[in-house]
């Protein structure tokens, strides 16, 4: 989850503007993880009084069963597993767990399978670089991502009107022709240069979904083809999609997130920087460019 934060502190809690440096965003951070825990609690309390409770004593694998009964939320058997190992449940029996046990059990496997990353924005403020550390040191380094939401519109209109060249995630922009700026679009330019490229290295926007999708959901990208040549579907478009997976997803499950029928008729895949042959079972890498051989064209 992406909890953003104005890091400036100029908006309270009810969304209103206010003078930067009112509200304590540490205090709004960690008072919106507490409602989110308390919230996903309550989701398994509800699950574990209703159908965990009543079956946990009398089946083979009682971690296997809670894995069965949360996978509605996305929660994995390595999640549980993991949240048993931090909380010290797991020399515990399950049908022997007190609601203090089943909610230090549920807040620990939200931190595990939901983790919360702070997109502390409005960083392009003076005030805000003071809290950013505060909510660094709360939360971790590796949680709180600076970000400048404006800077980063400001750039993305301004290079799609030409003024300037700019890719998201770029540190620095250039100018295309400065008799096409006005002064104020200069001034606004140089703010965000200074304010925000300079300081922090970029507007943050980039940086924090690329930290979400590659580090904290560890996924990796994927290039499914028809011509294992060229590269192409069988339009001619050369790498025409990017699938995300996860890490470990295989040829076969890919071919699933295809379309069904391939994942049905599977065969056998081929990569394409190698021309190798690749059997169902083979873990797809990052930037793998892969073509699904089945019975079933697609």
């Amino acid at each position: 989850m992406i909890h953003v934060v104005d890091a400036s502190g100029s908006t309270d809690l009810e969304g209103r503007p206010v003078r930067p440096g009112t509200v304590d965003p540490v205090e709004e951070a960690l008072g919106i993880q507490k409602e989110v825990d308390e919230w996903f609690y309550n989701v398994i309390r509800r699950i574990w009084e209703n159908k965990i409770s009543r079956h946990i004593l009398t089946v083979k694998n009682p971690i296997d069963y809670i894995v069965q009964n949360l996978s509605g939320l996305s929660i994995k058997k390595k999640h549980v597993v993991e949240a048993l190992r931090r909380t010290g449940l797991e020399s515990k029996k399950p049908a022997a767990w007190s609601n203090d046990d089943i909610k230090l059990f549920s807040v620990e496997l939200r931190k595990i399978s939901k983790p919360i990353i702070i997109a502390a924005n409005k960083c392009d403020l003076d005030v805000a670089m003071d809290n950013i550390k505060e909510l660094k040191k709360v939360f971790g380094e590796e949680n709180v991502i600076p970000v400048s939401a404006l800077a980063e519109y400001i750039l993305r209109k301004a290079s799609l009107n030409n003024y300037i060249e700019y890719l998201p995630g770029d540190n620095d922009f250039k100018i295309v022709d400065e008799n096409r700026l006005s002064n104020e679009q200069r001034k606004a330019l140089k703010l965000v240069r200074e304010k925000v490229l300079i300081k922090y290295g970029s507007t943050g926007v980039q940086k924090l979904l690329n930290h979400v999708i590659f580090n904290v959901l560890k996924l990796i990208t994927v290039y499914p083809v028809e011509n294992h040549h060229k590269y192409t579907d069988h339009r001619g478009n050369i790498l025409p999609d990017a699938y995300l997976v996860p890490q470990g997803t295989t040829t076969r499950e890919l071919a699933y997130m295809i379309h069904t029928d391939l994942g049905k008729t599977f065969l056998y895949a081929i990569n394409a920087k190698t021309g190798e042959k690749l059997g169902e079972n083979y873990e797809l890498k990052d930037n793998d460019v892969i073509k699904i051989v089945a019975t079933a064209a697609y």
